[in-house]
């Protein structure tokens, strides 16, 4: 019988001491303390009975009103909250939700009210702000969150620098591709000063062990900006922050506005003594909902891409025909067909690659620029998503066309009115039969269970670096280690790699060289969660391998990769260092690891959850004998707790059952 913990006792003090409220996860091993002290809102975090989170500061500061400071309790009320929803692109495909809510009004000396809600699921903590019509006031400009995230002394993040807004590439900053910093001390100031990109991941060391919290935020939409982590502020304390002014070229406000009665997003918090509730987790899509329902059925799968080995030379009719074929001999299901379309082959032309695409069974993902206003953006075409007019004009060309996708890029913003453009794209995209991918972009906040055509953002320093500068390509494994730890957990993650060329460049003789192995990059495949997966493959992979082409057992398996998923399980791992992680789909188990570190790793797994003893399972390792790169086999499973693999440095491992 499980153990029902919630503020059944909300313990009122006199008038001298903190008023408080309790709540729990339906196991009773995560609980939130509400509590009011001087007339400030605070709550702690607790998981196994171990401090997560100290008293951390909650309110808001609107343009009509304080409702930080100054605060009197006036009730709270508990329920239980409970769903059962799908997903058909995320990493789990069914999801029963269970959650203690307690919900805390408190109004100022104005009798201006607000609400907090609390839902506390297993691991999982959601919570956000919900503020009733003020009289005739019936909207609200949110000038300041102090919502804060407080950690106690032995706490070291995992975590992503905020860049500079309006620097890098034509002033297309911030897009979440900073470097992350693993096992830091919480005193470092962030690389820019501007604080740390959602997803923040930090362990909270204890005498004994661990607890591991990850801090994120869902439910972002047209009706408020994206937020981040500010630096460490006095004693461990990180705040909510808001975009900067100056980004999107200063366009928009930098504080949200909304309705009343409304809401805020949800803030989101996931904790476990092991890693395993982080990598798993729900809650990005447990308390957001669709948006609106589509008419069509979109098809998922898998992708070629010329642009990411072969650059802008390659945006021309005779190349894009080369990686159709080349997704024909894959069985893939589509191309993208990169920048510089719109001026190289031209939408006459276009029309007839469409067909040829379609003639092969394959079919035509196209990129577009997000503006023409906000950065300095000249690759096209451009100046066609963010007006609404332009937009509708050629996603009706596209839907005659039978295009099934675009990939916008370039957005440099986290404000309201750039959230209100990826809403926008979305909906009118989905009018017209059209899949959307994001890059150089936002992090998804729930936005699988919210746009039933959304498939994929980058959001992180993703394997485009890798063309253009070597130390990304010696720091790649060490990434690979990290992602499936924090920026994968919350969303779908467009990496676009795997690479089969051993130099990125077209012929696979200059170019940066790759230092993994064959092993990492079809780990990855599997590591990296997204529904369209557009991989880093080029023509010359299909060659023989004494020509320069990839190994036949590497490609035969990057044909049988899927790319929807009905579970996630993480079986081991540490960020930065290895990663063994175990996904399902048609009821087949995927097992794949990186090795992150400077040496070899044996590693003795636990796959009792996934296989049987007896079972043959395929495996594909590094091949430390001899010149063959990936050395394949049938095993047959002896003792599912005593599964044996060995991961060279640089390297990885596929198990499938």
């Amino acid at each position: 019988m499980k153990t029902l913990y919630l503020s059944i006792a909300t313990l009122l003090c006199s008038a001298a001491y903190a008023q408080k409220a309790q709540v729990a996860s339906p196991d009773g091993m995560t609980q939130v303390e509400i509590s009011l002290h001087n007339g400030q809102l605070t709550y702690d975090l607790h998981h196994n009975n171990k401090r997560a989170l100290d008293h951390s500061p909650l309110g808001i500061k609107a343009n009509w009103g304080n409702l930080a400071e100054g605060l009197k309790w006036v009730k709270e009320t508990t329920t239980t909250v409970t769903d059962h929803y799908t997903l058909d692109r995320a990493k789990v495909a069914n999801v029963d939700y269970e959650a203690n809510e307690l919900k805390v009004e408190v109004m100022n000396e104005k009798k201006q009210k607000m609400t907090v809600c609390f839902r506390v699921s297993n691991n999982n903590v959601a919570f956000r702000y919900e503020i009733p019509k003020q009289g005739e006031t019936a909207s609200i400009r949110v000038m300041e969150e102090k919502t804060g995230f407080d950690f106690p002394h032995s706490t070291t993040t995992f975590l992503c620098p905020q860049s500079d807004a309006m620097i890098g590439w034509k002033r297309t900053k911030p897009s979440y591709e900073e470097h992350y910093k693993a096992d830091a001390q919480m005193s470092e100031t962030s690389q820019y000063g501007h604080g740390y990109t959602f997803p923040c991941l930090f362990r909270v060391a204890h005498d004994k062990d661990n607890t591991w919290v990850l801090v994120s935020e869902t439910g972002v939409d047209s009706r408020y900006c994206g937020s981040r982590l500010s630096d460490m502020q006095g004693d461990g304390l990180y705040s909510l922050a808001f975009p900067m002014p100056e980004e999107n070229n200063g366009n928009g406000t930098v504080e949200p506005a909304f309705a009343l009665p409304g809401a805020t997003p949800w803030r989101t918090i996931t904790v476990g003594q092991t890693l395993a509730p982080i990598v798993e987790t729900t809650i990005p899509f447990d308390n957001v909902s669709e948006r609106y329902t589509s008419k069509h059925n979109y098809k998922y799968g898998r992708g070629t891409w010329s642009w990411i080995v072969w650059q802008d030379a390659s945006i021309n009719y005779d190349d894009q025909v080369k990686y159709i074929q080349l997704a024909k001999a894959m069985g893939y299901e589509y191309v993208l067909v990169d920048n510089w379309w719109d001026n190289n082959i031209g939408t006459e032309r276009m029309e007839q690659l469409v067909k040829y695409a379609q003639s092969q069974g394959v079919d035509v993902f196209l990129w577009f620029s997000s503006s023409g206003y906000w950065n300095d953006i000249e690759q096209g075409p451009i100046n066609r998503m963010d007006n609404s007019i332009e937009r509708k004009k050629w996603m009706t060309w596209m839907e005659k066309l039978g295009v099934k996708g675009i990939k916008v890029d370039f957005f440099g913003g986290d404000k309201q009115e750039t959230m209100r453009l990826y809403e926008e794209i979305l909906s009118d995209a989905d009018d017209h039969g059209l899949m959307v991918i994001f890059h150089g972009c936002t992090i998804p906040r729930g936005w699988e269970r919210m746009y039933p055509n959304y498939v994929g953002s980058e959001a992180v320093l993703a394997s485009e670096n890798m063309v253009f500068g070597q130390n990304f390509c010696d720091g790649e494994a060490f990434n690979a280690c990290l992602h499936p730890f924090i920026r994968n957990t919350i969303g779908c993650m467009e990496w676009g790699g795997c690479f089969m060329n051993r130099r990125l460049a077209k012929g696979n003789k200059s170019g940066t060289r790759r230092i993994s192995t064959d092993c990492l990059e079809l780990a990855t495949t599997i590591l990296y969660q997204n529904p369209i997966q557009n991989f880093a493959l080029a023509p010359e992979n299909l060659l023989a391998p004494a020509e320069g082409g990839a190994p036949q057992v590497s490609m035969d398996l990057l044909k049988r990769i899927p790319t929807t998923w009905e579970e996630t399980r993480l079986v081991d791992g540490y960020p930065g260092k290895y990663v063994v992680l175990a996904r399902k789909h048609a009821g087949r188990w995927y097992i794949a690891g990186v090795n992150g570190e400077k040496d070899t790793k044996k590693l003795t797994l636990d796959l009792s959850i996934f296989l049987q003893k007896g079972d043959i399972v395929e495996t594909w390792t590094d091949n430390l004998k001899d010149q063959d790169p990936v050395y394949t086999a049938k095993m047959k499973i002896k003792d599912t707790r005593k599964v044996t693999v060995t991961m060279a440095e640089n390297g990885g491992f596929v198990l499938i059952k």
